[in-house]
């Protein structure tokens, strides 16, 4: 049986964590910062967990975590 191929762009831009969760870089800070709030920049710092469904697609593109 050939291996499994990995998404290359899903394996750029996710993480797995310990127990199986997603992690991904928050959206919306790539640019136009100035239409933002301070507020929101402040809140779009770090990373997040993606949420159940989303998780879903993403594992189908990461076979192997």
């Amino acid at each position: 049986m050939p291996k499994m191929k990995t998404k290359s762009s899903v394996k750029k831009r996710f993480k797995l964590t310990a127990s199986g969760k997603v992690r991904s870089a928050q959206s919306g800070k790539q640019h136009g910062m100035i239409k933002r709030s301070n507020k929101q920049i402040r809140n779009q710092r770090g990373t997040a967990i993606l949420s159940d469904p989303d998780a879903r697609i993403i594992k189908k593109m990461m076979p192997y975590g």
